[in-house]
């Protein structure tokens, strides 16, 4: 025990007197490399060690990673709610996601909804709703949904609705705009748009239309292109009737004649690529007032049509400029 006592004081004073041997620089220097009591960190020998894939393992040792720190008291609470459909979905009819088509992989096919026909959902679960327009377009419907009270502005183009009944808008006394645009329609209701008296924008082309319905007195524009619209289909004086009507687009139906006369709030009629032969004297103008001039009229296109226009001057004689058409 002695011995083992005068060997430790020994080596101390060794230690000590090599310590004072050396250059007061390389004292400090051997100072800032001895640890301090707290610095954990000091022992460990990377003033300038550089990393790489070879020395990576034998400098940080991961083995030990999960143990440094435990977050597992931190971890919120999650809730997990139930994901069954609605009580009015059948359990075996749940919701079917786009799916990749077996035949061609690489394509979508349209994801079902909920298993159960269109008829039968709610129209804000087949169609889009935003605000108080509601998007119905290219979803395969064959008539037109029960829509909020609330709608303003219906689109439901590109589907197979084959006709209008007389209750497919009753109470919306808010829809201002509907487009049926490239459907089948074939009949319209009489009554179908008469208690819309807020409609003023009524757009159906790409249908098979032979004849209009009753229309609101409110309409400002309405488009009936590329339909199979006869000149027996629309009930004489429908138009002059509509006396907020500011643009008629009948182009590419099958009309015999002009189907005047028109309102003066009239600004464009396009009757172009019909089969129109003749038109009225008051088609236009008013025969008994010749210095009467509609300046609002001024686009009028029956191009495309058989009609000779220099054989009816007295009919646009109060026109701002000539329609477009053939005069020879």
């Amino acid at each position: 025990m002695r011995l083992l006592a005068f060997l430790g004081l020994l080596a101390l004073v060794l230690w000590e007197a090599g310590t004072a041997s050396l250059p007061k620089e390389g004292r400090k220097r051997r100072e800032e490399q001895t640890p301090r009591q707290g610095d954990s960190y000091a022992a460990l020998p990377v003033g300038n060690y550089v990393l790489n894939p070879d020395n990576y393992g034998d400098v940080i040792d991961m083995s030990n990673y999960e143990e440094l720190t435990d977050y597992g008291h931190q971890l919120p609470e999650v809730k997990v709610t139930s994901l069954a459909p609605p009580a009015w979905v059948s359990p075996s009819k749940s919701a079917i996601p786009a799916r990749t088509s077996s035949a061609n992989p690489g394509t979508m096919t349209r994801p079902t909804t909920l298993g159960l026909p269109t008829h039968r959902l709610p129209t804000c679960l087949v169609c889009v709703c935003l605000g108080s327009s509601v998007y119905c377009d290219d979803i395969d419907l064959e008539d037109i949904p029960p829509l909020p009270w609330t709608t303003v502005y219906l689109y439901a183009r590109y589907n197979h609705i084959r006709r209008i009944r007389a209750g497919d808008f009753e109470g919306l006394t808010k829809l201002k705009r509907i487009d049926l645009s490239g459907n089948s329609i074939s009949s319209i209701h009489n009554d179908a748009f008469r208690t819309l008296p807020a409609l003023r924008h009524l757009i159906l082309p790409g249908n098979q239309l032979a004849a209009l319905p009753v229309l609101p007195g409110g309409i400002e524009l309405l488009d009936v292109r590329l339909n199979r619209l006869r000149s027996s289909g629309i009930r004489p004086g429908a138009f002059g009737a509509m006396k907020k009507l500011q643009f008629l687009f009948l182009a590419g139906n099958l009309l015999e004649s002009v189907p005047g006369p028109f309102p003066l709030s009239l600004r464009s009629l396009h009757l172009q690529n019909n089969r129109i032969e003749t038109m009225q004297r008051d088609s236009f103008c008013d025969p008994e007032e010749h210095k009467h001039t509609r300046r609002q009229l001024e686009d009028i296109r029956l191009d495309g049509n058989p009609i000779n226009l220099s054989l009816f001057p007295s009919a646009y004689f109060c026109l701002p400029r000539l329609p477009i058409g053939r005069f020879a």
